[in-house]
């Protein structure tokens, strides 16, 4: 059994995504981001940067993981799948989740920091950021190409990848033209498990949504 500590946010979801495309068994617990869970000497015994989400997994002696795709990454390793085990497919899907980690996250998460919550207008930051996720967001059209997933089959760099890019809306960034990418967006929420780990933890008020979810989680 795997514990998750987790908030519904970008990088919560890519973890509650990944675990329900591997069908893992797991509980959930509700890391509070605004009450301040995530800097508690519980949680930061788990991950001193006092950041979601982490990982127990109970089958390897209570191992504790930090950071969304270093969670992905482990996963993927412990199940033997979405992500190959050898060869240019296996660095490739590393190098697209790299691309989130460096790229996608923080110059989207600057974008929304700026449009959303900055207590002053800074119209040369928003301009900046707002520009190069665009540009990033380019940069996935023009590898999608011709191609159904980021690498040459579904992986976790899709799921690292797409559970930012689709609350782009937030951060007021535009994805009109980039047709490669609107389509690879459209597959990745037809799939039911990436709609399920959506709901976890589902957001605070819609604890009905547990219902929803798939037999392989409880929470707590």
């Amino acid at each position: 059994m795997i514990d998750l500590y987790s908030s519904p946010t970008p990088n919560g979801w890519k973890v509650a995504m990944a675990l329900e495309e591997l069908s893992l068994p797991y509980t959930v617990n509700y890391i509070d981001l605004a009450a301040g869970d995530q800097h508690k000497p519980e949680f930061l015994a788990m991950n001193p940067n006092g950041r979601i989400p982490v990982i127990v997994d109970h089958e390897a002696d209570d191992l504790v993981i930090f950071d969304s795709n270093a969670i992905l990454f482990y996963l993927a390793e412990k199940t033997g799948k979405l992500l190959p085990k050898e060869g240019f497919a296996r660095a490739e899907v590393m190098q697209w989740l790299m691309f989130q980690a460096s790229g996608i996250g923080p110059m989207q998460g600057q974008a929304v920091a700026f449009e959303r919550y900055f207590p002053e207008d800074v119209p040369a930051a928003k301009k900046r950021y707002h520009n190069e996720t665009r540009r990033l967001y380019g940069v996935l059209d023009t590898q999608l190409e011709g191609r159904e997933w980021l690498s040459k089959e579904f992986s976790i760099a899709d799921i690292s990848n797409w559970s930012w890019i689709r609350s782009h809306r937030w951060a007021r960034v535009p994805t009109e033209g980039l047709l490669n990418l609107e389509r690879w967006m459209e597959q990745l929420r037809n799939r039911p498990a990436c709609e399920r780990g959506l709901n976890i933890p589902p957001t605070p008020g819609r604890a009905d949504a547990v219902k929803s979810l798939g037999s392989a989680m409880t929470t707590t």
